[in-house]
């Protein structure tokens, strides 16, 4: 498994390129979080949690994940 963790203030996304089906929802839908052109490609920051959260669920393949952000 090839799971990377992109974490953020409140909200942390993991992504599994093995899973991915390159549907672009993702980039699509929250282009100000997930920008294919830009590294890392995922900000969680760029956007509220709600937002973030309600886009990997639009998710087809499950390659995206929600993942609570761990705080000291």
């Amino acid at each position: 498994m090839t799971r990377k963790s992109f974490e953020g203030r409140d909200v942390t996304v993991s992504f599994d390129p093995e899973v991915c089906q390159h549907s672009g929802n993702c980039v699509r839908g929250l282009a100000a979080v997930f920008d294919a052109n830009r590294k890392p490609w995922i900000d969680p920051d760029g956007a509220s949690v709600e937002e973030v959260i309600a886009q990997v669920g639009r998710c087809p393949s499950g390659a995206l994940r929600i993942e609570p952000t761990e705080t000291e």
